[in-house]
């Protein structure tokens, strides 16, 4: 099996600055695509940014130029530097990645339990 684990998430005020991460662990071949999406109250769970190994970064539009998705291949590892925080930023935000589990297999589709991300004054 394959587990993911965020960390870093919190209370900060409108304008601070949050660093998440994501390590994956497990069975692990290869991870393809890392990324990070998010779902607030009465909302349906949103993409902020993704990762793909040899393709680049991929962000929504209301993060654009806040938001930076990095990833460390050796950890198995995901970050999001979250910059200029606004309230309408608040959300539960989740790790999502692609993963081998072998050489043999295909790639499966994995998400971490979550971390709140709370923006307020």
């Amino acid at each position: 099996q394959v587990q993911l684990v965020e960390s870093g998430g919190g209370l900060v005020q409108p304008g601070g600055s949050l660093r998440l991460s994501c390590a994956a662990s497990g069975n692990i071949y290869r991870i393809s695509t890392m990324g990070w999406y998010r779902q607030a109250p009465g909302n349906q769970r949103e993409l902020v940014a993704t990762s793909t190994s040899g393709e680049g970064t991929n962000y929504s539009n209301s993060v654009k130029g806040r938001f930076t998705i990095s990833r460390d291949n050796a950890k198995n590892s995901v970050y999001l530097q979250m910059n200029s925080l606004k309230p309408e930023d608040t959300a539960v935000y989740y790790c999502n990645a692609d993963v081998q589990r072998a050489f043999w297999d295909r790639l499966r589709n994995y998400w971490g339990q979550g971390t709140q991300v709370t923006v307020s004054s």
